[in-house]
């Protein structure tokens, strides 16, 4: 295994790009996480779910209860992201550069890492809200549906 730094900016726009199949994961811990393994099965399972729901409409129930899953897991990701850019460098370097000084220049704040903040900051709240507005609705069209069955 190398020493190599790892750089806060990198690692919150690999867990913002990248981080619903796992590559901020793999960038800190090497390729031996299993988190980082796991990361993409809900991803692919919503984008399994955005595909049946193009091929079988909108009512069908399995795509809209996996739909959400791709949108949590990136909003999970940008909320990941946000936390790798606010750290501050001496917990970065503590956690992720045990070897380099606690001033290393890999845990400052760049330009770069604020617009890694402030991009994951407003991608990830619009998909977490677009997918509970998604799944709500579709929880309630669903509710509203079986209850006309039972009254009829």
């Amino acid at each position: 295994m190398t020493n190599r730094r790892k750089s806060k900016t990198v690692a919150a726009w690999l867990a913002f790009l990248g981080g619903p199949i796992g590559l901020h994961r793999f960038y800190l811990h090497g390729a031996k996480d299993w988190l980082g393994w796991l990361l993409p099965v809900p991803t692919f399972l919503g984008i399994w779910g955005i595909a049946r729901m193009l091929d079988y409409g909108q009512d069908d129930t399995t795509s809209w209860m996996l739909i959400p899953l791709l949108g949590f897991v990136i909003a999970g990701c940008a909320l990941q992201a946000i936390v790798f850019g606010l750290a501050t460098p001496e917990q970065w370097n503590a956690r992720y550069n045990p070897a380099a000084p606690t001033d290393d220049s890999s845990g400052r704040t760049h330009w770069g890492t604020i617009a890694a903040i402030v991009t994951a900051l407003l991608v990830g709240t619009g998909v977490l809200m677009a997918s509970l507005a998604f799944s709500f609705q579709r929880y309630f069209e669903f509710q509203i549906e079986e209850a006309r069955k039972l009254s009829q």
